[in-house]
């Protein structure tokens, strides 16, 4: 009984610590209520039809949004003041919210209260300002400042991260906004800013400025941008050398191995091993010198299987078929790894064509923001899962020799059977940094990764079984995994 009081009596704190001005936003909330509602009749004499901001003052103008400074000047040189910005943000908000740029102020103006104090109190209703800023109202605002009100003027969900993974790879590797750090005021807010289009920096590196002041025909652009999707502006910066696969090659995708020339039949760690030295080399052959009393009918049969087993832990790779030619008298054994589905000719064009497919596909989900730098290896995983399972479609008429075996069948035909779909997400995965390999039983074979420290069965085959995606059989257990057979 006392724990339930004490709850009561915190709840009623809280209730009257709540401010007296607090609000709901009410009104349709629409973009198509940035109509223009009046003719720029060229009052502003400091605004001439020359000026890089001139079309951008009368938009604001025309939406009104803006006065001016008198009846006469816009003030396009002088410094933005804190109260001038809060007041832009919540007349767009207004506008946004009830189709009138003052509606919101108007509900909180009072006789006695100076020009600004209804923007700032209807701003504060809505729970988007706080009360940091009351006593700089008559400050110049600094660019810092500027972003984080200006991220208040419209909700998030009506914009687009058009410049998400220029942002986000520039700003990660400090090759772009490198005046802006962990220590700056507003940062996200700032990148926000960036990623949406609203703000392209001061020069090439695109520098910000942060600590700077802004003028009002400064951020008469970039409001106007923040009303208007069209006159957002798609980052020129190129970012790819710092997420690109394009030097990868299948040789990259193998940690080496120690080559052991000789070892006993059944040594698993020896052929994993060697599997690794040869495909790590870019070579498909082996040539082993054992034992030759060990070298026998039966024991090469065995070693051709450990070898197939074991080469098919990297699936990506395309090799599926080994031949093997010995020596009993000499110990001497070598073996040569190929693809049953290509003929010798075709399978280095196929091969090489399907790791320049997934390096496209790898570059395209980085470029269009779908991967980026701050995602855990899980998230990245997830995502490749997702885009196997969205472009292919299972073949149910696939023979034992048919292409949808390969990789090579789910990029370029759309279609695939278990080793195909686990080959093209692994090698996807490989080119991504992340560590997999393989689980097969007599008829099944899917992904197994480690991400992020941790060890996951993934199946995109059964992932990819019925209409929508099965996400599911994402990132299973090894006991979840196992449980289905």
């Amino acid at each position: 009984m006392k724990k339930r009081l004490a709850a009561a009596l915190l709840c009623l704190a809280l209730l009257i610590s709540l401010p007296v001005y607090a609000a709901e936003e009410t009104g349709s909330g629409s973009l198509d209520n940035f109509i223009l509602s009046q003719t720029y009749d060229g009052r502003f004499t400091d605004v001439d039809t020359s000026d890089w901001f001139y079309s951008n003052v009368v938009t604001l103008y025309e939406l009104g949004l803006t006065n001016g400074q008198t009846a006469t000047l816009f003030g396009v040189e002088e410094n933005l003041t804190v109260e001038e910005a809060i007041g832009f943000a919540a007349r767009v908000r207004s506008l946004y919210q009830y189709g009138d740029a003052e509606a919101g102020g108007n509900t909180f103006a009072a006789e006695d209260g100076d020009w600004s104090s209804r923007y700032v109190l209807y701003l504060k209703s809505l729970w988007l300002l706080d009360d940091s800023f009351d006593a700089l109202l008559d400050t110049s605002v600094t660019r810092a400042q500027a972003a984080h009100i200006m991220s208040l003027a419209l909700p998030e969900e009506l914009f687009t991260e058009i410049n998400a993974t220029a942002v986000t790879v520039g700003y990660a590797n400090r090759a772009y906004i490198t005046d802006v750090t962990d220590y700056t005021p507003y940062q996200q807010d700032i990148l926000q800013l960036y990623k949406w289009g609203i703000v392209t920096g001061s020069d090439a590196t695109g520098s910000f400025l942060p600590d700077t002041h802004i003028t009002r025909s400064e951020f008469a652009a970039l409001l106007t941008r923040l009303v208007q999707p069209s006159l957002r502006v798609k980052l020129s910066w190129d970012v790819s050398s710092y997420y690109t696969a394009t030097s990868k090659t299948y040789r990259d995708l193998v940690t080496p191995g120690t080559f052991r020339r000789s070892h006993e039949i059944g040594d698993l760690s020896a052929v994993d091993s060697n599997i690794r030295y040869m495909l790590s080399r870019g070579s498909s052959t082996l040539v082993l010198q054992l034992n030759k009393n060990d070298v026998t009918e039966a024991s090469v049969t065995a070693l051709m299987s450990d070898y197939l087993n074991t080469i098919r832990h990297y699936i990506e790779q395309g090799y599926n078929a080994v031949s093997c030619s010995y020596s009993a008298g000499t110990g001497r054994v070598t073996l040569r790894f190929y693809s049953s589905i290509f003929s010798e000719s075709l399978f280095s064009t196929a091969r090489s064509e399907t790791l320049a497919e997934a390096i496209r596909i790898h570059d395209l989900l980085w470029e269009n923001g779908s991967i980026t730098p701050g995602m855990s290896e899980m998230e990245k995983a997830r995502v490749y899962f997702t885009y196997i399972c969205e472009n292919c479609a299972y073949d149910y008429r696939a023979m034992e020799n048919s292409v949808s075996h390969t990789a090579y069948s789910l990029f370029f035909m759309g279609s695939a059977v278990c080793d195909g779909y686990t080959a093209a997400y692994n090698l996807l995965l490989k080119l991504e940094g992340i560590d997999c390999t393989t689980y097969s039983t007599t008829d099944h074979i899917w992904t197994v990764a480690t991400l992020d420290g941790q060890t996951y069965h993934i199946d995109t085959t059964w992932g990819d079984q019925s209409g929508s995606i099965r996400y599911e059989y994402f990132a299973m257990t090894e006991e979840q995994s196992l449980s289905r057979f």
